[in-house]
């Protein structure tokens, strides 16, 4: 019987945790290492997957500490890692694969549609004010009316994500708390037992989109 890879998973801000992701892996028995790059604490550069999350941190106008970070991520790459990358995280792999990341024209915040390539379209998270341009190589399979490459692929293991997927209804609460009116988020009209906007509709649709994806991207490195 094989053992599956330990999945590393790089956090950049304290507020700004695995969210949907952890429960992912613990629905699927998958060993999930947590380290904050911010704080200087990066795995070693391996074959094994990796997941990068985002931040609010401008890839090209980087702290050092993300210039290191982009250095491992060279190496990592060069090993084939499986990689999956969500808002900075997708705009520092698109910049590993040559392409460049920049202020975008209009800025997006709270649930956004995006449209896939087969005309489907699903409401997201989103807030960010920088894109990636697409990298050579890769396909696109969606985008929205202000940012045209929202969901990028680069071979069978790498996956660009401008949206953020692994938000879920805590992960939202956790970042207006944090940022306050700084925060696009959508914020309480109603509250549950646990105090969390009960939006579950659009937070269940997009949580089945990304279990399918990382589903789907597992079976690749394990």
């Amino acid at each position: 019987m094989s053992v599956s890879p330990l999945l590393h998973l790089i956090q950049h801000h304290p507020a700004e945790g695995p969210g949907e992701i952890a429960l992912w892996a613990a629905a699927r028995g998958v060993a999930l290492q947590i380290y904050r790059a911010d704080l200087g604490a990066l795995p070693l550069a391996s074959a094994d997957p990796m997941i990068l999350l985002g931040g609010p941190y401008a890839v090209h106008q980087p702290p050092p500490w993300l210039q290191r970070e982009q250095a491992w991520l060279d190496s990592v790459l060069t090993q084939d890692a499986p990689v999956l990358a969500i808002c900075m995280g997708a705009q520092l792999l698109a910049t590993c694969l040559g392409a460049a990341v920049a202020p975008a024209a209009e800025k997006e915040g709270g649930w956004t549609p995006v449209q896939f390539a087969g005309g489907a379209t699903m409401e997201v998270l989103q807030w960010h004010e920088d894109n990636f341009s697409l990298p050579s190589g890769a396909v696109l399979h969606a985008g929205s009316r202000a940012c045209p490459h929202q969901y990028v692929t680069h071979g069978e293991k790498r996956i660009a994500l401008q949206f953020h997927p692994e938000w879920n209804a805590q992960s939202v609460a956790e970042l207006n708390a944090y940022f306050g009116a700084e925060s696009p988020l959508p914020r309480l009209s109603k509250t549950n037992n646990d105090g969390l906007e009960p939006d579950t509709r659009r937070y269940r649709i997009v949580q089945d989109w990304l279990y399918q994806r990382l589903d789907n991207w597992r079976a690749h490195w394990t």
